[in-house]
């Protein structure tokens, strides 16, 4: 009995294989038996290995237009400061609206909105706000502080970078290239302040990272930048609320929740950049003054 069921299982076998010779379909797979077996045999054959995503291509240098110097601006008339940022922003703003309150030529803006930042432009596209802001209410400077909400995924059209990423620093560098590029476009002189430390070390480690980027991003175009980790840490480099000041008084410098300053850290913070941009426009001269009105203007580059 055993026999027979052989012979017939033979015979099924070989009148198989020959009606497979007679078929296209047939002849491929007595000449790769795994290309029709499906899930079992692609599980078996050695798998693909998956491409490797190329690194981010550094965003390149763009060409800037040049600026009116800020003593030449001052020579024509009323010198028109805006901050840009977020709620870091409101407070630098305010310092720094104190810092130059008694300086009658001088004007300072707030243009700064809570909660926002660069990257989620799906929430505030901060570009084209920036851009509706300068057509109704044109200025020469602008002090920039962004960063306290940026420690998120960046979309670039589809992408979503994570944060911390190769390809998030590219875009987020791009963001600020872009965002420099067009002020400068409208002839608007760009600061950009630093983060300030942070309570939290997880925190202050994102801050960091982003401080990074900017810190490049300025040296690569030209920018002042002003640092703030310095001013806003203890004498050991960490975080502390109070700190002295310069008669070596202590004083509470940050507000309860380790990321935004009282109105005595946010003037510690604005006290540079003041004096950077009376540096700059010439007020800390007393000969000031005397630079004749008719100073020629100087026009940005095409």
């Amino acid at each position: 009995m055993r026999a027979g069921v052989n012979a017939l299982t033979a015979i099924f076998v070989v009148g198989v294989l020959a009606g497979l010779a007679l078929t296209p379909d047939g002849r491929a797979w007595l000449r790769n038996p795994t290309v029709m077996l499906g899930d079992k045999a692609a599980a078996s054959a050695p798998p693909t290995p998956a491409p490797v995503a190329a690194p981010p291509t550094p965003a390149p240098i763009p060409a800037m237009a040049r600026v009116t110097p800020l003593n030449a601006r001052l020579a024509q008339g009323p010198l028109r400061i805006g901050v840009f940022g977020d709620s870091m922003a409101d407070g630098l703003y305010a310092g720094l609206y104190r810092d130059l309150q008694d300086q009658p030529n001088v004007s300072v803006a707030k243009f700064s909105q809570v909660s926002t930042g660069l990257s989620r432009y799906d929430y505030v596209n901060i570009h084209a706000k920036t851009q509706a802001q300068l057509d109704e209410h044109p200025v020469d400077v602008a002090v920039m502080l962004f960063g306290t909400n940026d420690a998120q995924g960046i979309d670039t059209g589809g992408v979503v970078h994570m944060f911390g990423t190769d390809g998030w620093k590219a875009a987020y560098a791009q963001r600020i290239d872009d965002l420099v590029a067009l002020l400068r476009s409208r002839d608007v002189a760009v600061y950009w302040v630093g983060l300030p430390r942070m309570k939290r070390d997880s925190f202050d480690g994102r801050m960091t990272l982003i401080n990074g980027v900017v810190e490049a991003r300025m040296r690569a175009l030209g920018v002042p930048y002003i640092e703030t980790v310095g001013l806003t840490s203890n004498a050991e480099g960490g975080y502390e609320a109070y700190l002295p000041t310069a008669g070596g008084r202590r004083v509470l410098m940050r507000a309860g929740d380790g990321i935004h300053m009282s109105m005595a850290g946010y003037l510690r913070m604005s006290a540079p950049v003041a004096a950077r941009l009376k540096r700059d426009a010439g007020l800390d001269r007393p000969q000031a003054a005397a630079i004749p009105a008719s100073a020629p203007p100087v026009s940005p580059a095409a």
